[in-house]
């Protein structure tokens, strides 16, 4: 399949978000703690990506990571999760099934706070590694299950670690999903190119916490709160020019949870509080129902 480098081609959908605004803003939180690879967990390798890259040989035990991953749910969640009440913040939980099933109260507690929880696959790898549409749906409905199991609800929309498989979308059509989140080409949604129904809801990584994990990156909680304010100073702009827009910006548990780095997210939050006059927050199904109401497929 060629690859579509033109997108709406510089004349985009004239969309007004709910509250008549042309911005619309969506804040992700990963739970993915404990779906990482672990060998511990009776993974093939794990997962070498942490506050540094692990020394420990593949295929061995690595239980220095797997406490780096569990921090996210034991503790970064719950100070976040307050984050988000006191700002009255709506956000999308990209959930894996392995993360919901092991630490479902969590998961539980964000559901009751009001956010969508959307799923994250089952396992935090790249879905491009299933060798077959029957193995992918497998995992697929094994995380509805474990998140429904978790919170009562099914999720809607879907986001895997790097890419999908060729036959992805085929499944989450097939399945009932609204949209697919694997997508970094655009300021707004879109219609998927193959028939069914399924809306792209871009992602963005260059808005996201896991810049302090890369180098040339985020380091002082400050750097990240300038570059969403420099993003909502753009989008904006471009709004108020009647151009409809979207931002994403995306926070881990183990990530942002973390004391040093937490007031990266409040000071986030408190940014999209500022100008919340100005923007639609809402979840990510919120953006993709209000899209396809105004843009037909």
């Amino acid at each position: 399949m060629s690859r579509d480098l033109e997108g709406y081609g510089g004349i985009w959908p004239d969309i007004v978000w709910p509250g008549g605004h042309r911005c619309a803003v969506s804040v992700v939180l990963n739970y993915e703690e404990g779906a990482e690879m672990q060998v511990g967990d009776g993974d093939p390798w794990s997962e070498p990506m942490g506050e540094v890259l692990s020394v420990v040989p593949k295929g061995r035990p690595d239980p220095g990571q797997e406490q780096i991953f569990a921090y996210g749910p034991r503790a970064g969640l719950w100070r976040m999760a307050a984050a988000l009440r006191d700002h009255a913040m709506p956000a999308t939980i990209f959930a894996c099934g392995r993360a919901a099933a092991r630490a479902p109260r969590g998961l539980a507690r964000l559901a009751q706070d009001g956010h969508e929880i959307a799923s994250h696959g089952w396992l935090w790898r790249p879905h491009a590694d299933f060798d077959s549409p029957e193995d992918e749906e497998a995992a697929l409905v094994r995380t509805e299950e474990a998140i429904h199991a978790a919170t009562g609800q099914r999720p809607v929309g879907f986001f895997c670690r790097g890419a999908e498989s060729p036959w992805t979308r085929d499944l989450l059509t097939q399945r009932g999903y609204l949209y697919a989140s694997n997508g970094f080409d655009d300021d707004l949604p879109y219609w998927d190119a193959a028939p069914g129904g399924l809306i792209v809801v871009p992602y963005a990584l260059d808005s996201n916490d896991m810049k302090f994990f890369h180098p040339n990156g985020f380091v002082r909680a400050k750097d990240m709160v300038d570059y969403v304010g420099d993003a909502l100073d753009v989008l904006l702009a471009e709004s108020r020019a009647g151009r409809s827009r979207l931002l994403n910006i995306g926070f881990h548990l183990r990530i942002c949870g973390r004391p040093g780095r937490f007031p990266a997210f409040t000071g986030v939050l408190d940014e999209l509080a500022r100008r919340r006059d100005q923007l639609f927050i809402g979840t990510r199904a919120q953006i993709a129902k209000t899209f396809a109401e105004q843009v037909p497929a």
